[in-house]
């Protein structure tokens, strides 16, 4: 057996068993992303530098900034008034709120990205959930499914699109045509058998729902002089995430920069803010990105990726739906961004290689890598962020919880997937 070979199967063992800690949950997961990542490192798999070098700096700054102007944000009482609007408009009814948030969560995340969307939603359900006395799992759960399929949708909702478009050519109006044509309706769908599945825990009594309804939101409002000023940089950084292709910024120096100017004007004190970020996230991040570029450094993804292509023998059709299938099966347990990044040459190279139409490979790269995301509670930086956000407060959602839905539906979404792509690109 080569080198490589014995490489490969090491960073196989190590990420395998690391992945089998956190679904068991033995010891605290970014203790374990850390220790895998650890010895990636000491068993030589991958050098410290290059390690580094896989850690997504621009998702970690991305949340940092986007929690310090959540945590202002939500000094000035908005996401509470935000929860009673929300409540009074659905009357009560938590299978209908379920419904508005989750929709809403889809198309914000078309619009901007799913980890900002899921930010600044995933507050305003808390308050919802204790203002009705109900669980905000099931809110939580859909809103995460929510968050990937919606962001689907479009060229910045999700990373992989953002690195799919630009290698390839393709143009925002190319995802709204062919993704968003196929995501805009799976969001509606699974939301609405999200609803269906959790229709016993959404139930409440009619005296928190009158207690609720009797509330004035704009009482909710605690310094309307922070919140302008948070109103006013929340929609100039949005409107930095929608222009940030032509600004030649990235959204995390456009989130970091939000941030440091609401800590500005705010008045607030800035160590105090750092406090309540969430460093457990960035922290576990950061230790995820080292284990999966120990992966990506071994060559096991790329393997992954031959093997797909070899498998298939050129055929256009078997290539199609077989990287459709492996994207989101791998999407679901190891990060997409390593596994677009193998696949794009991959792909470039097939096509110099057997000149067969590569558009239909772009598109089941695209469908997969972004619905696999929904699979585990690791598949996607939205799913990360949630199940951390709500364990945060109280609300843990287990790995085996959150699969036992997820997968299934996620399932169901690559399989609409695979019967959409035949209808437009083979019948």
């Amino acid at each position: 057996m080569d080198n490589n070979s014995l490489k490969i199967i090491l960073a196989c063992s190590i990420f395998l068993i690391a992945y089998v800690f956190i679904i068991f949950e033995k010891l605290d997961r970014t203790l374990v992303a850390f220790i895998g990542a650890s010895l990636m490192i000491l068993t030589g798999i991958i050098s410290q530098d290059h390690a580094f070098g896989h850690i997504d700096y621009n998702t970690i700054g991305l949340l940092i900034g986007m929690m310090i102007i959540v945590m202002v944000v939500k000094r000035t009482g908005l996401f509470e008034y935000m929860a009673i609007r929300a409540v009074k408009i659905a009357k009560g009814d938590p299978k209908i709120l379920l419904i508005f948030l989750s929709i809403v969560t889809g198309i914000l995340s078309a619009v901007l990205d799913n980890v900002t969307t899921i930010l600044l939603i995933i507050p305003i359900t808390f308050d919802i959930a204790k203002d009705l006395r109900i669980s905000p799992v099931p809110f939580i759960i859909t809103e995460i499914f929510a968050s990937n399929v919606g962001g689907t949708a479009t060229m910045v909702g999700d990373p992989p699109n953002i690195m799919i478009g630009s290698s390839v050519g393709l143009k925002f109006t190319d995802f709204i045509k062919i993704d968003a044509t196929i995501a805009i309706p799976l969001l509606f769908l699974t939301t609405f058998i999200f609803a269906l599945i959790y229709k016993n825990m959404l139930t409440t009594t009619e005296e928190a729902k009158e207690k609720v309804l009797r509330r004035d939101e704009k009482s909710a409002i605690k310094d309307k002089n922070l919140l302008i000023k948070s109103i006013v940089v929340l929609a100039l950084t949005f409107i930095g995430f929608i222009l940030h292709g032509v600004l030649h910024y990235e959204s995390a120096t456009i989130a970091i920069t939000g941030a440091v100017v609401l800590l500005s004007i705010s008045k607030l004190n800035p160590e105090k803010i750092l406090h309540e970020v969430e460093w457990s996230t960035i922290i576990f991040f950061s230790g995820l990105f080292m284990l999966v570029g120990g992966l990506q450094e071994a060559g096991a993804i790329k393997l992954l990726a031959e093997w797909v292509l070899n498998i298939t023998h050129g055929n256009l059709l078997l290539t199609t739906m077989a990287i459709l299938w492996v994207s989101a099966i791998a999407s679901a347990f190891v990060d997409n961004i390593p596994f677009v990044a193998t696949m794009i040459p991959m792909i470039k190279d097939m096509g110099e290689l057997s000149g067969i139409n590569l558009t239909p490979l772009w598109w089941a790269l695209s469908l997969g890598a972004c619905f696999g995301g929904n699979g585990t509670i690791i598949g996607s930086s939205a799913n990360v962020l949630a199940i951390s956000m709500a364990g945060e407060r109280g609300h843990k959602i287990t790995f085996k919880k959150y699969f036992k839905v997820a997968f299934p539906m996620t399932i169901l979404t690559v399989a609409i997937a695979t019967i959409y792509l035949y209808l437009i690109f083979f019948l």
